[in-house]
């Protein structure tokens, strides 16, 4: 957080319409992956993920009508900037993964304030060419914090469905009433209709924007998370899934932690102490401070929520 971002050159990404000036990398350089990069108020993070996506055959940019110099950042990199209005229905990376003309079958879903190093890059251009091979991957995330990698506190590993043929896949459509966390898809997994693998290469996660936006982002996203932790309460322990493996036995780990009390202290307990956030240095013990806290936000707002609706006598440990 509150990192500075190396100087890029803004030049083409090879994309059409190229902003004037630009200067298109030979044919050759591109791998057939179309990129989908949602945004808001991205200025500080879009250069450099943009500039870690040279390789890519096409990027969109889907804003969400940005107040800063994020579009104009895109464009001039020659990224195909849309504009996503929110009015119900699907969410932003849904509806680009419905409507977007993508003119390749894998697309690849990269947030702003994530880079992809020459190494996954160069990984993920030969799986996509293997003729066999699975139909989406999953992709280890790197989380930069305080210029530290958070290696422990159970960061890390990470696995997120990003690289899928985009036919295949959508965003799992989480019912709940906050409209307060924005028009993206936040914590929802990839429903995936095929077979999928692992990369061995990570994708850094490193935002350059203050820690004021960091806990602006994790306020909004309390909001909805105790909408979820309230809808996740209502659901049986065991209750049926789309999904197998890790993502079902996180779901169901998830069930039993929201009917729990003391969960702000359980959560720095868990992250500081058994998974070894300590390991990471004042970097992760700030991280893990950060996390109790926004799961005590996230207690407070099931309470106000529980006031509001008359039911909360009917969950003592919200």
């Amino acid at each position: 957080m509150a990192n500075h971002p190396p100087e890029t050159a803004a030049d083409d990404a090879g994309l059409a319409p190229a902003a004037p000036g630009a200067k298109p990398r030979p044919q050759a350089a591109r791998q057939k992956v179309s990129v989908l990069v949602p945004v808001k108020n991205e200025e500080a993070n879009i250069s450099a993920c943009l500039e870690s996506l040279r390789w890519a055959d096409e990027i969109f940019v889907v804003d969400s009508q940005s107040s800063d110099e994020t579009a104009r950042l895109a464009e001039a990199f020659g990224a195909r900037v849309v504009q996503f209005r929110y009015q119900g229905g699907p969410k932003k990376k849904n509806w680009s993964l419905a409507n977007l003309p993508f003119r390749n079958d894998w697309v690849l879903i990269v947030d702003a304030d994530e880079r992809v190093t020459p190494d996954l890059a160069a990984e993920i251009a030969t799986c996509i060419n293997q003729p066999d091979g699975p139909d989406g991957y999953y992709i280890n995330r790197r989380l930069i914090f305080l210029n530290r990698w958070i290696r422990h506190a159970g960061w890390y590993p990470s696995w997120n469905l990003r690289l899928f043929r985009h036919r295949l896949g959508r965003y799992e459509s989480v019912a709940v009433g906050s409209g307060q966390v924005g028009d993206n898809e936040v914590h929802e997994h990839v429903v995936l209709q095929g077979r999928a693998g692992y990369l061995k290469h990570d994708l850094l996660h490193q935002d350059y924007k203050s820690l004021f936006h960091y806990i602006e982002r994790h306020n909004r996203y309390s909001d909805w998370d105790s909408a979820v932790y309230l809808e996740l309460r209502r659901q049986p322990l065991f209750a049926q899934e789309p999904f197998d493996g890790a993502v079902r036995r996180k779901r169901m780990l998830k069930r039993v932690w929201v009917r729990l009390p003391l969960r702000p202290l359980l959560r720095f307990l868990y992250m500081y102490v058994l998974r070894a956030g300590f390991l990471d240095g004042a970097a992760g013990l700030h991280f893990c401070l950060l996390a109790s806290m926004h799961e005590y936000h996230i207690s407070l707002k099931m309470k106000e929520r529980l006031r509001e609706s008359g039911r909360e006598h009917c969950h003592p440990h919200a």
